[in-house]
């Protein structure tokens, strides 16, 4: 559609138009709810005619070749007239299936189709995203078995502190999206069906149905709950699955949200550093006004989203404590926004962040400079022991290190030069005894303690 459409005089969700992958955009698009009513409707009638209810083999197929064949124009108009979106689409189905139009919906309520179609999206929705997590995960691991070795300044409130490795710290980030797998998983696996299940949850209107038959109704709720690929559906229900369920689904998004904002904020630290930079294009711009710059715009975007996915779960927090009794209806529209919006950001960070560590840089000579410039004051303790075993006074030492580090820390600090204690250790005839050993005194690599051992056993 050209720039004078339609398309570009109305509000469009960037989370489709500009970010989201096309599989989950289809997980949560019109097409995907309203075709999975027609098959949840299809399933109730095969299982309601299966267990003896008039329901004859030529209305079932019928239903069956009209499954993707929706006029969404002739279900706009039912739901401009009667004010019901499922009532719209039963009369939608039942124009384009009059022999069946009868049994259509037979005994079952609106949650019928609208909650048990809503689970059936966050089961697949954990399916488009488990694997994206997956390949992060695996990502990572290569980049953090490649720099296992490399040496390089900690960080503590920001501040220098002892040497880790640049594996080891991408081992932080593994470790944290690890537990992100383990809280998927178990919240796509702990997902029921919601089945066959009434009004206010009571399975009255089956009961009615089969005349009275307790164990007809059981296994009604159990085919169609086999039928929607589902193992087992909720016990019991009021009028809804209870609404701790998108709690527990959007929980665990948020989590892993804040964990992608850990991580790309420490790059974005690191590439303030120079030391990391994320994969920048041949012709990327990273700045109108100063074309030098190299922006970690995919990391920002990432915490941008997060920030949102994050603050989302706050919706079924309040939607699950105030549904009064069996249900309420203003759950609704809430519901229509906040679950599609956690999966659809959920999926855009995950994807950044792939093409994140699938092109992580890193410049090895500058995180050395940086390790220069202050491992001299983090080896003072090494070189106090050094003269000890040759034979020097702790305490006198510790004075004569004292003096000489400040007197760096204030070249450093004061004039804008660089750390030269190391020069002023030289200097002094104090410390002959120990002059031959200042290079393997000052080896980066005897400062990161296991750090490169810790790795393999993060990657296990």
């Amino acid at each position: 559609m050209d720039a004078t459409g339609d398309e570009f005089t109305k509000y469009r969700s960037p989370l489709v138009s500009r970010y989201a992958s096309k599989e989950m955009a289809y997980n949560f698009s019109d097409r995907k709810k309203f075709t999975t009513w027609r098959k949840l409707w299809i399933y109730l009638a095969k299982a309601e005619q299966d267990l003896g209810l008039p329901i004859t083999n030529a209305q079932v197929a019928e239903m069956e070749s009209h499954v993707d064949s929706i006029d969404f124009a002739m279900a706009a108009e039912e739901e401009k007239k009667l004010r019901h979106d499922v009532m719209a689409h039963v009369h939608t189905f039942a124009h384009c299936c009059p022999s069946a139009a009868p049994i259509i919906h037979l005994g079952a309520t609106s949650c019928y189709v609208g909650d048990n179609t809503d689970l059936i999206m966050l089961r697949d929705g954990f399916d488009i995203l488990l694997p994206k997590l997956a390949r992060v995960i695996d990502r990572l691991a290569n980049f953090a078995e490649k720099y296992a070795d490399l040496p390089t300044l900690g960080f503590t409130h920001y501040q220098p502190a002892q040497l880790t490795t640049v594996g080891k710290r991408a081992c932080l980030w593994l470790q944290d999206l690890t537990m992100d797998m383990r809280n998927l998983q178990r919240a796509h696996d702990d997902i029921r069906f919601r089945g066959v299940k009434g009004t206010t949850g009571t399975q009255a209107s089956f009961l009615q149905l089969f005349q009275g038959d307790h164990d007809k109704v059981e296994e009604l709720d159990k085919k169609v709950t086999e039928m929607a690929g589902f193992k087992k559906a909720y016990l019991v229900t009021g009028q809804t699955y209870s609404r701790k369920v998108d709690i527990d689904s959007l929980n665990v998004l948020a989590s892993m949200g804040a964990t992608v904002h850990k991580i790309c904020t420490d790059i974005r630290l690191l590439a303030n550093l120079k030391e990391i930079e994320e994969p920048f294009e041949k012709e990327q711009i990273g700045s109108s006004a100063m074309p030098y710059k190299r922006n970690p715009m995919r990391a920002e975007r990432c915490c941008s989203l997060a920030r949102h996915l994050m603050a989302l779960v706050f919706d079924p927090l309040q939607t699950s404590a105030v549904q009064w009794l069996e249900r309420t209806l203003d759950d609704s529209a809430n519901r229509r926004i906040s679950l599609p919006e956690s999966f659809l950001t959920a999926d855009i960070i995950l994807s950044t962040l792939q093409n994140i560590t699938e092109g992580l840089v890193v410049y090895p000579k500058v995180i050395e400079r940086h390790i220069r410039h202050e491992l001299p004051f983090m080896a003072t303790e090494n070189l106090i022991m050094a003269m000890v075993k040759a034979g020097g006074n702790r305490q006198d030492c510790h004075e004569k290190i004292r003096v000489l580090s400040q007197q760096a820390a204030a070249v450093v600090k004061q004039e804008g030069g660089d750390n030269d204690l190391l020069a002023r250790v030289q200097a002094d005839p104090y410390f002959t005894p120990i002059l031959g050993q200042l290079d393997s005194l000052l080896d980066p690599k005897t400062f990161v303690g296991r750090a490169p051992q810790q790795v393999p056993s993060c990657n296990l």
